[in-house]
């Protein structure tokens, strides 16, 4: 399944296995994973199955794992989408090369995915979950109009709950 979504700066198409290099060197450098993975250096086949779950949820679901690719960078931007939940409520995921933080890519690229799947796809609601301490990514959620359902305190890292449902308005 390729879905290739385009925005006025980026173009997201589906995370493929040929990709596998290039996103593991993103998910594992230290600005990157210090949240996305808790510090933590994954493996690369860790990454590869990061990317085979994507495709299967593509297949499954009709959302995984989108690439960023802004049209005036050669390299890539970062990512954006979907982890499926157990309750079947998508779960928003999303980050940006260091390099290109503050150029409001990953507002613009979560906003392209939210639209897809609660508009395209009519899904009712999604959430994210974010760690409390990085305000840049709890900014965004907050700018594409989720709204803040929680807290908890997961393995010592303090964590904050959003929604957005489908009736509400997407930025």
């Amino acid at each position: 399944m390729s879905i290739v979504l385009e925005t006025a700066r980026l173009q997201l198409r589906p995370c493929q296995i040929e990709d596998l290099l290039l996103v593991h060197e993103l998910w594992t450098s230290d600005r990157i994973r210090y949240f996305l993975f808790d510090n933590r250096v994954i493996s690369l086949e860790e990454s590869r199955s990061f990317i085979e779950d994507s495709l299967s949820n593509f297949e499954r679901h009709g959302y995984g794992l989108w690439l960023i690719f802004a049209r005036e960078i050669s390299y890539l931007a970062g990512f954006a989408g979907f982890l499926p939940s157990e309750e079947a409520i998508p779960s928003l995921i999303y980050g940006i090369h260091p390099n290109l933080w503050g150029n409001g890519y990953a507002t613009e690229a979560a906003n392209a995915v939210l639209h897809y799947v609660l508009e395209e796809l009519a899904l009712p609601k999604v959430r994210a979950d974010v760690d409390e301490p990085n305000i840049s990514s709890v900014q965004v959620l907050e700018k594409l109009g989720m709204k803040r359902t929680g807290r908890a305190v997961i393995k010592g890292h303090p964590l904050l709950y959003f929604e957005l449902y489908r009736s509400e308005d997407i930025t």
